[in-house]
């Protein structure tokens, strides 16, 4: 079937619903990265028969053109072991035009098409013969036929129009369907930050896409040790291997330009490496950074551009602030993630979470 997974009769919770709220600042009322104004974010779900655990998810930055107003960004490399589409234009010239595509690693093409054809079908760009798609992917083939290649550049286009704002689905779906992490289901997750007004009054979001590894903490406490679930312990313990790549997508209001936003994006890795994850060989581990205030979006026929960006001893606060929304975005993709069985009967358990909320319980 072609939709949104069924969720189990007992609802999952974030970590900050279940009680235990990380890092200094306050978060936005959905507790998403749609907290930052104009923000939108659209799931495909693809679960078919007992093979195929895919999707498509589309991160709308803002309301308007993109591609006529250009938005301000940056990426960071964490580890290359990835296909990121895109990424060379946006380092050259430090913004990005198309929605935000992410989805399985054999389907980045389908993600371009979709993307290309939906801003060919926007009005206004019937001359746009050039179309910058930034795609980025995780592989979800353990539980997913990826060599199928069932998603579809229609999938693609259907995720950008049904995007909204408010709360944003979490775990099993969309390009976070088949996904693991820390050898347990991964998927979406989100969070967000907003900073006091005494230091400027932003809201920060993050959006990840979880399929990778390490050992697993939560909050300071040691949780993929103390489970003896974790990478490297076929060395110490019993036969276990966990790899596999992130995606991380931090859009604030703040007003920065392309410099300071790969200053940001690097800093989600900090939040990465708070969760225990290690960027390892096979992992692709990327971070795109954008700033959707209003007065610094690129007017592509503008002959020049006029902004106001903070500056860089204005950083420090969003700093933090990602580095706390980044983690708490890959925490709570574990926290909302249900098992999974797919290609060839492969299982897939979800995060202990009663057994986890003990531990942290007995931390506290």
């Amino acid at each position: 079937m072609l939709g949104v997974a069924t969720l189990t009769a007992q609802p999952h919770k974030t970590l900050r619903e279940w009680g235990f709220p990380t890092g200094i600042f306050n978060v936005g009322p959905n507790n998403a990265i749609t907290d930052v104004p104009g923000v939108t974010v659209g799931h495909v779900t693809l679960i078919e028969g007992d093979s195929v655990r895919t999707g498509v998810t589309a991160i709308v930055p803002h309301q308007g053109d993109i591609f006529r107003y250009k938005v301000p960004a940056a990426i960071c490399v964490g580890n290359g072991f990835g296909k990121l589409a895109g990424v060379t234009q946006v380092q050259e010239l430090g913004n990005i035009e198309t929605p935000i595509i992410l989805t399985n690693t054999l389907s980045v093409a389908a993600g371009i098409e979709g993307v290309v054809r939906y801003t060919l079908m926007q009005p206004g760009n019937e001359d746009v013969r050039s179309v910058n798609a930034v795609v980025g992917e995780t592989n979800d083939g353990r539980l997913n036929d990826i060599r199928g290649m069932h998603v579809t550049p229609q999938m693609v286009i259907d995720a950008i129009n049904k995007a909204h704002g408010g709360p944003v689905e979490q775990g099993n779906v969309g390009a976070g369907t088949g996904t693991i992490c820390f050898g347990f289901k991964g998927g979406i997750g989100t969070a967000s930050r907003v900073l006091p007004e005494s230091l400027g009054g932003y809201t920060l979001g993050v959006l990840v896409q979880t399929n990778y590894g390490g050992i697993l903490e939560i909050d300071g406490v040691q949780v993929g040790q103390r489970l003896e679930k974790h990478d490297f312990i076929n060395h110490v313990k019993k036969s276990e291997n966990v790899d596999g790549s992130c995606m991380m997508v931090v859009i604030t209001d703040a007003p920065l330009d392309s410099r300071n936003l790969e200053r940001l994006a690097k800093r989600a890795m900090m939040g990465m490496a708070k969760t225990g994850g290690i960027a390892s060989n096979g992992s692709g581990d990327y971070v795109i950074a954008m700033s959707v205030a209003p007065g610094n979006l690129i007017d592509s026929k503008a002959k020049t551009i006029t902004s106001t960006v903070l500056s860089n001893s204005e950083m420090s606060s969003l700093f933090a602030a990602t580095i706390e929304a980044t983690a708490e975005a890959l925490w709570n993709s574990l926290f909302m993630a249900e098992p999974m069985t797919g290609r060839g009967g492969y299982h897939v358990d979800a995060l202990p979470v009663d057994r986890v909320l003990e531990m942290l319980r007995v931390r506290n």
